[in-house]
């Protein structure tokens, strides 16, 4: 299991346009101080997206007046909100809220409040496997254990301007086709089949390298590990090049693990750093809601 938590300090507070921020590590994130996210209005906003851009992941403390419809809100500031996909379940989202995704091990009168369980979630990008993945998500902690469960997000943008260049020049113009068959939890989605050949399973194909449309940098898009598979190469090829690539990008150096409080925010950008979670323990609740904002097809 990967350790860890990472806090931030105390210092190191910049004030941008009256909006302070605090970066969380030195490889990714920021936590965004003083700010009711129920109460935002457009100048917040555009304070906020310019640090979202310069630090790909923001915290939000103490969110005591957040709600379903807050939740929805704010995000719908970010772009078009996607429908929660269905979970293991079936379940598709929170009643009167169709844009929120439950993400929960919580098991009432036999059935699963929401999706993942409780087990380790591997890193990964929200729903890589489709032609145009979301551009952002954002959850909230309603109820949290108070040890496991952390969130890590990895820096995709310093990936690739760290990857060595002899491993670059083999991924310049590749493309991996995206496994859609399972979940970052590695459970089986409602209606697929298992994988028995990673060459012609289901899945979107999108470049490894991808240029962000905002900022105009480049990062890494692995996706996630599991059945991925890099198009046109053999199935050794692909194997011995993926590993190559995830054998770097999982360096410590990347990423940062957040410990989650009740009332916390987390807003990130799919297109240039990828997340996991924690096992933990599966008899304590945990309930987070989630909404994703549409995305475009990476290039």
């Amino acid at each position: 299991m990967i350790s860890r938590e990472q806090t931030a300090s105390s210092s190191g507070i910049q004030t941008k346009d009256g909006l302070r921020v605090r970066p969380v590590s030195d490889a990714v994130g920021a936590e965004i101080l003083d700010v009711d996210l129920a109460a935002v209005d457009d100048a917040l906003f555009e304070k906020i997206h310019d640090a979202w851009m310069d630090n790909c992941v923001l915290l939000f403390r103490g969110q005591e007046n957040m709600s379903d419809d807050a939740l929805v809100a704010f995000s719908r500031r970010i772009g078009t909100l996607d429908q929660a996909p269905p979970n293991e379940n079936g379940k598709r989202f929170v009643s009167g809220f169709p844009e929120i995704l439950v993400i929960s091990n919580v098991v009432e009168n036999g059935v699963a409040l929401g999706s993942l369980g409780a087990g380790e979630a591997v890193w990964h990008s929200d729903m890589n496997y489709i032609e145009e993945p979301p551009t952002a998500s954002v959850l909230w902690g309603i109820e949290v254990p108070e040890t496991g469960g952390n969130t890590g997000f990895l820096n995709m943008y310093k990936a690739l301007e760290e990857l060595p260049a002899d491993l670059r020049a083999r991924i310049e113009g590749k493309f991996i086709k995206h496994d859609s068959s399972t979940n970052s939890a590695g459970l089986l989605r409602e209606g697929a089949e298992q994988v028995t050949d990673v060459t012609t399973s289901p899945g979107a194909i999108h470049p490894i390298i991808r240029t962000h449309p905002v900022t105009g940098r480049q990062a890494l898009y692995l996706g996630r590990r599991r059945y991925a598979y890099v198009d046109g190469m053999s199935l050794e090829e692909s194997e011995e090049l993926l590993d190559a690539l995830w054998a770097h990008t999982e360096q410590e150096k990347f990423y940062w693990h957040h410990q989650w409080q009740v009332g916390d925010v987390l807003m990130w950008d799919n297109r240039c750093a990828m997340h996991r979670r924690d096992p933990f323990d599966s008899s304590v609740r945990r309930v987070m809601h989630r909404t994703q904002i549409k995305g475009t097809k990476p290039v």
